[in-house]
């Protein structure tokens, strides 16, 4: 399969400027894993990090189902991967019994789910902080967040792809 990326516009509304960066660096980051063999998804490749491309494409589910259902929503919905021992939802780690094209179907769904849930609150619109008592955070400002943290993934996916076979480039 191959992934369509389409660049951001240089003009537009607020709006479709942060939904299109997020999708950009969605894309980005399923970019980085087409043409590899499951072995190599699953291959940390940049000791002494045991990162590898599945687990990121994981932990990314876990990171849109954390902001765009228990933040954005209130709802009280699982962990895809587990909780890691200080309980945040990492996804990093790898198991036997999922596939690299399961971890990006359960991915796929929870970009679909955060779509359908942005699509009901206007930037302004503030949550509860969960991280800070009494503080609130605005989609506008998870949407500036979730920017961050694809680009901060994608730079890693970048130098993981890169020790696998040379694969360079946006």
């Amino acid at each position: 399969m191959t992934t369509e990326r389409r660049r951001p516009p240089h003009t537009a509304d607020e709006r479709t400027m942060l939904e299109s960066w997020l999708d950009f660096y969605r894309t980005t980051l399923v970019l980085k894993a087409e043409g590899l063999e499951d072995e190599q998804l699953r291959t940390a490749s940049v000791p002494p990090s045991p990162l590898t491309l599945q687990g990121l494409v994981q932990h990314l589910a876990e990171v849109e189902r954390a902001w765009f259902q228990r933040i954005l929503l209130g709802k009280d919905v699982p962990s895809i991967y587990g909780r890691s021992g200080d309980g945040h939802d990492e996804g990093f780690a790898l198991s036997e019994d999922t596939s690299f094209a399961d971890a990006r179907a359960r991915w796929e769904t929870e970009v679909a789910v955060a779509r359908k849930n942005c699509a009901q609150h206007s930037l302004d619109d503030t949550v509860p902080y969960p991280f800070v008592p009494g503080d609130v955070v605005s989609l506008r400002w998870i949407y500036q967040h979730m920017i961050a943290e694809y680009a901060r993934h994608c730079g890693h996916a970048d130098l993981i792809r890169e020790r696998l076979d040379g694969a360079t480039g946006v």
